[in-house]
This record gives C-alpha cells, structure tokens and sequence, in this order.
C-alpha cells in the first residue's frame, strides 16, 4: 500500500511541478516585461519583486519534483501563488467576459495554492530525494491475532515486558574529601 501510496505522491509532485513550469520560463525569459507588467498594477520595486518570482518559480518547482524540504517548499510556493494570483488576476476590476476568465485564473491559482499547502503537510513519499535520504523504512503488516485455522488452539505466550533496573537508593550523599 505505501508503493502505491509513493508512486500517487510522486504523480502529485510532478503534475504541480509542471502547472508551474511553462509561467515561469516565459517569465524567466523575459523578465523586463514581468517587471513591466507588475509595475501597471502598482507594485512597488517591480524588477526585484519579479526577480524574486523567477527564482522561485524556477528553483521551486525544481525542488517540488525531487522532493526536498517539503514543507519549505510548500508553504513558499503556496504564498508565491496567492501572491500571483492577487497580483496578476484581479477579477474584480474588469466586467463581462474578461472577469470570468480572471476570476477562473484567480481561482486556478489558489487551487495551486492548495496543493501545494496538501503538499507540505503530506510529504514528498518515500520515491523522493528525502526518502532517500533519510532511508523511509518499509515495514510488513502486522500479523492477524489469534489462531490462524480452526485447527491451531494453542496461542502464543505474550512477550515479557523488560525487567526495571532498582533505583539507586536515595539519601544524603557521603561528604567528598577534599584533596
């Protein structure tokens, strides 16, 4: 069950990696025009801010595929998709059509979001750079109690619980001489 669970972990990653992917690299790509764009919605310091936004959408989803710092990743890539979201895909200023498809987009990235918060609080699974790493145990099911066919009546003594060391005796401590 783990497996299936890893693998359905893995799919996860790499589907939320990929939604991030193809924005950022045109982002990356022109980052003057990102800048430009920020800057129409009245952010101030636009070049840093988009900066920092090709990074992280650069190295974020990057890090979200291999699976390392799993809550670090998430929680950053969480807020960097709210942020995005209320920058870029302010629904509630335009009308008609065109604030349908801003409120979807809007709502797309908190969907993101979302995933990305489902991602910090699950883990990346063992099929990860930190499975690997930190070596996820695989261990069996534990056996059925009880006889096993009809044919077995005699059970198994219970394991004895490990024997308690007696305290060492409390009192005043012997004066040390000094030397």
């Amino acid at each position: 069950m783990a497996v299936r669970n890893d693998g359905i972990l893995l799919a996860g990653r790499l589907l939320l990696a990929s939604a991030l992917l193809p924005a950022a690299i045109g982002r990356a790509l022109n980052p003057s025009g990102f800048a430009l764009t920020l800057a129409a919605t009245g952010m101030p310091a636009p070049n840093a801010v988009a900066t920092a936004s090709v990074v992280i959408g650069l190295f974020g989803p990057l890090l979200l595929a291999l699976g390392l710092l799993p809550r670090l990743v998430g929680l950053g890539l969480a807020l960097h998709a709210v942020a995005a979201g209320l920058l870029l895909h302010r629904f509630w200023e335009f009308s008609g059509a065109v604030a349908r498809v801003e409120q979807e987009l809007f709502l797309a990235q908190l969907g993101l979001a979302a995933g990305f918060v489902l991602y910090a609080v699950t883990g990346p699974g063992g099929w990860s750079w930190q499975g690997w790493w930190h070596g996820v145990e695989r261990t069996a099911p534990p056996a059925p109690k009880g006889p096993v066919s009809k044919g077995l009546a005699a059970k198994e003594p219970a394991p004895k619980a490990p024997r308690k060391r007696a305290a060492a005796p409390r009192g005043p401590r012997p004066d040390r001489a000094a030397a």
